[in-house]
């Protein structure tokens, strides 16, 4: 008998409405009823994909903040630290600038290792400041994320494969930003929806016709039953 592929599963741009923005509930039910584990990697703050697990009813596989938080169903790993890209925005403030998410600035409020910025604000001046610190910026589409420069998905991906023993290279990924290329790197097959950035779309074995969680589901349609 054959059984469902072990998924791995970004959340902005990939299991998103069409319009870009708000989970596709479309989405819930097919992964509620998979049969092998699905890990939520994203670089949203620890809380938001692990509520996204309550939510859709499957157990707390997670890879946050792009890496810099793993949970493996038992422990809690931190990859990098805060403290650093905390000084970054702090000096990116002090020259004028803005976070640009209000002031609870529910985004970072619960973020462990990153700083996350609106990208309506400056990019240039914030990767200057943060290079200098040693650190990265990335742009995901959705936010510009200051970032350790070690940690990823892919790294926090092999982590929870090794403590629920299941084989990367059974896996398959669906993603659309630069930071699911070290997920497409680690895993056996990686599809970046249409709506993808270019790294992605480079870095994955298959360019789906369909955007956002259209092209999701049409991934979890075709890949069922394949292991």
């Amino acid at each position: 008998m054959t059984a469902d592929p072990p998924l791995v599963l970004d959340v902005d741009g990939t299991l998103t409405r069409p319009e870009g923005w708000g989970i596709d509930p479309r989405v819930f039910d097919p992964l509620r009823e998979w049969d092998a584990p699905v890990v939520i990697a994203t670089g949203k703050a620890f809380p938001y994909p692990v509520a996204l697990c309550h939510f859709i009813g499957i157990p707390e596989l997670v890879v946050a903040e792009n890496g810099g938080v793993v949970y493996t169903g038992d422990d809690v790993f931190f990859t990098a630290d805060r403290e650093a890209a905390q000084a970054v925005t702090e000096e990116y403030r002090a020259a004028g600038y803005d976070l640009g998410w209000g002031e609870e600035d529910t985004v970072n409020r619960w973020r462990e290792t990153e700083i996350a910025v609106n990208l309506d604000q400056p990019l240039e001046p914030l990767r200057e400041i943060a290079a200098r610190h040693g650190l990265e910026v990335i742009d995901t589409g959705y936010a510009y994320h200051v970032k350790d420069t070690d940690p990823n998905k892919g790294a926090g991906l092999e982590r929870i494969a090794e403590h629920i023993n299941i084989d990367l290279k059974e896996c398959v990924a669906v993603g659309d930003s630069v930071n699911d290329v070290s997920t497409f790197e680690a895993v056996g097959r990686g599809f970046a929806v249409a709506n993808a950035d270019e790294m992605a779309k480079a870095a994955a074995d298959e360019v789906l016709d369909e955007i956002h969680a259209d092209g999701t589901l049409a991934v979890l349609e075709r890949v069922r039953g394949t292991r």
